[in-house]
């Protein structure tokens, strides 16, 4: 479980990145303001955020 926990939290910290990218919020790449990445990053954090609350579901 420990493994997928890191895998979602490098989902979820990339996810971020490109959500601050597509607002321009954080520039210096080809991604800054392009909606798109916007679009992708809360798509990577939304994934990232079900894999880690999965890691903690009762079994």
């Amino acid at each position: 479980m420990m493994i997928l926990r890191v895998l979602a939290a490098l989902f979820m910290l990339v996810g971020i990145i490109w959500i601050l990218q597509g607002v321009n919020l954080l520039p210096g790449s080809f991604m800054t303001g392009d909606p798109q990445w916007t679009i992708n990053g809360a798509i990577a954090a939304a994934i990232g955020l079900g894999i880690f609350a999965y890691t903690f579901q009762k079994k």
